[in-house]
């Protein structure tokens, strides 16, 4: 599988495209006639029948060898349908073995609807579904969940082919149940969304188990558990930056994470009230790049410290 092979181009890739529009507007009120966000859907090999596709929600990993197949998260309905497609062009539509997601996000489990009619195996850490289900009866419009429906406390192995891949929990961190995936020959590690590219993250403290400070250790600890030359994929990305990077990133990560967490410290020990602190726009020193700060970064940090 070459990396011209795997790209979806000009017609079909409009088409997919369009086919997410379609599936946005029937969940948009007729009252707000604006467009959603345009989006691309490209898958992108690596190496050794590993790659990783973009399209609409966390990025998507996948393994397709002569043993079988595996993908990392499901994105929304409409992502996953166009993942499943433009996968199937090239594999004749050979059914998925194991999809695993990293943790209960809609933006990663929201296509398992999709997937489930053509996947044998729906894999997570042991909290996933739970919290997946507490997030859907909390959501201002509920929609159809599939849960996995093979879990695992703290380490799951699965051998592909001539490949094999480890799901381990390390949480909690971004959520209460993240896990990450690493194809072990290949020496590629999906995070999901325990780093974020540039971008401000998300402590989804309340309901789904984070914690600002242990993610601090979780990025210590993934930086120390792999190979020093793995190439890491993140779950997002800004624009125009890869979703892909090296064990520095995973650190600098770290360092983001240790600048929220200070930056919220000394506001509470100021005085600051919450509603002061959480609607905070201001830029975290050496992390300009990201931009203001967010509630969504702010918000569970300072549940998590405020005593």
């Amino acid at each position: 599988m070459t990396r011209r092979s795997f790209l979806v181009l000009s017609a079909g890739g409009a088409g997919l495209v369009a086919l997410g529009r379609r599936a946005w507007a029937q969940t948009t009120p007729a009252a707000a006639p604006q467009q959603p966000p345009a989006w691309t859907p490209v898958f992108t090999p690596i190496r050794r029948n590993v790659g990783f596709f973009t399209g609409r929600g966390g990025t998507i990993g996948y393994l397709v060898n002569a043993g079988g197949v595996l993908v990392v998260d499901s994105q929304y309905p409409d992502a996953a349908k166009a993942f499943l497609d433009g996968l199937g062009d090239q594999t004749g539509h050979r059914p998925i073995d194991v999809l695993i997601n990293t943790h209960h996000h809609a933006d990663h489990t929201g296509g398992n609807p999709v997937f489930k009619p053509v996947t044998k195996t729906i894999a997570a850490q042991a909290n996933v579904p739970a919290l997946q289900k507490i997030a859907n009866d909390q959501a201002a419009s509920p929609v159809e969940q599939v849960y996995p429906d093979s879990t695992f406390d703290g380490v799951w192995n699965k051998v592909i082919g001539d490949e094999t891949v480890h799901a381990t929990k390390f949480t909690p961190a971004h959520t209460g149940g993240d896990c990450v995936v690493f194809f072990e020959k290949a020496n590629i590690v999906h995070v999901g969304d325990l780093v974020w590219g540039g971008l401000q993250c998300y402590v989804d403290r309340t309901p789904g188990g984070a914690s600002a400070t242990n993610w601090i250790a979780v990025t210590e600890q993934i930086a120390a558990k792999y190979p020093a030359d793995a190439t890491y994929v993140w779950g997002h990305s800004a624009a125009k930056l890869p979703v892909t990077g090296t064990r520095a990133d995973v650190l600098k990560m770290r360092d983001y994470l240790t600048a929220l967490v200070d930056y919220v410290r000394a506001g509470i020990t100021a005085g600051r009230s919450r509603d002061e602190i959480i609607n905070a726009k201001d830029v975290l020193r050496g992390f300009e790049d990201r931009g203001p700060l967010t509630t969504r970064a702010l918000a569970g940090t300072y549940d998590e410290l405020h005593k």
